[in-house]
């Protein structure tokens, strides 16, 4: 059944995802100047902590910019439920935080005290998604707020799967009241090793609960494999750019786009061009036809 929960209002901005590299270039740049994003978003796990160096830094970033928590281990998958220290912690965050939306991914990562620190696959059948909108009403009730959940690159699917991803992402959202965050990389990838239609993928979800859009990149090297593997490490490839620009083509409303980058980081500046990139493609979008 779905739970009542506010809305998430539509957010246009342009943001990274702050990791530790970069944490002097947002506290202090020797222009003076901000560093020119609309929103940062940090993993969730890293800063579910009581205090320290690292708390006080993300509270620091916070006073200049709109701060997203994204998760990688609430397990949203799991069929004996959600660990209920983990939800008081992250409850903690959020409130100290205060930030755009709280974020997951559609996944499992552990069995009871075990965590795999792995985005583990979930078979697409109708009990699993039994299982994954307890979980998530629960960690709305929770949270207090509604949530933000995320398509996973996958490598493998399972005999017993009886809806695609899309469909299965569609139907969790009618029913928990959820809101999407769309990476455009993981369609790119797992529409390669599964061979299905990344068109397909984008005209069967409801885009109008997506409201935030991933953009990164994965090891070429990993195309000449029966699979393409989600490094993470690389810049976006031509053929994502393209997705992302017909996803913004298809959405019925701006959405918050992040450059994510979870190894190989580079200089603050070459991220921030990526960023600039995306940028010119929505004004490109939205940019009215001539009469």
């Amino acid at each position: 059944m779905q739970t009542s929960h506010d809305t998430i209002a539509p957010f246009g901005g342009f943001g990274l995802g702050l990791r530790r590299t970069h944490y002097e270039d947002f506290l202090e740049r020797g222009d003076g100047l901000d560093v020119p994003v609309d929103f940062v978003e940090v993993i969730s796990e890293n800063y579910m902590i009581e205090g320290g160096r690292q708390l006080r830094i993300l509270e620091a970033v916070r006073e200049k910019h709109p701060v997203i928590i994204h998760g990688v281990s609430m397990s949203i998958g799991s069929a004996g439920g959600l660990d209920a220290d983990y939800l008081d912690k992250l409850k903690v965050l959020e409130r100290r935080i205060d930030p755009l939306w709280v974020s997951d991914h559609l996944c499992w990562t552990r069995t009871s005290a075990h965590n795999s620190h792995d985005l583990l696959p979930l078979p697409l059948t109708g009990e699993a998604l039994d299982a994954v909108c307890a979980n998530i009403d629960r960690a709305q009730d929770h949270l207090g707020r509604p949530m933000l959940f995320e398509n996973p690159s996958s490598y493998l699917t399972f005999p017993e799967d009886e809806l695609t991803e899309w469909e299965f992402l569609s139907e969790m959202a009618r029913r928990t009241g959820c809101y999407l965050l769309l990476d455009v990389n993981n369609i790119y990838v797992s529409s390669q090793n599964h061979g299905f239609s990344a068109d397909d993928y984008l005209t069967g979800l409801p885009l109008d609960r997506v409201r935030q859009i991933h953009l990164a990149g994965h090891d070429p090297a990993t195309e000449q494999r029966d699979i393409i593997i989600d490094t993470h490490d690389r810049e976006v490839c031509d053929e994502v750019w393209a997705l992302y620009a017909k996803a913004l083509r298809m959405l019925p409303g701006p959405v918050a786009t992040m450059i994510e980058r979870d190894d190989n980081i580079p200089p603050l500046g070459e991220l921030l061009a990526e960023l600039e990139r995306a940028r010119g493609l929505a004004d490109e979008v939205r940019e009215p036809v001539p009469a």
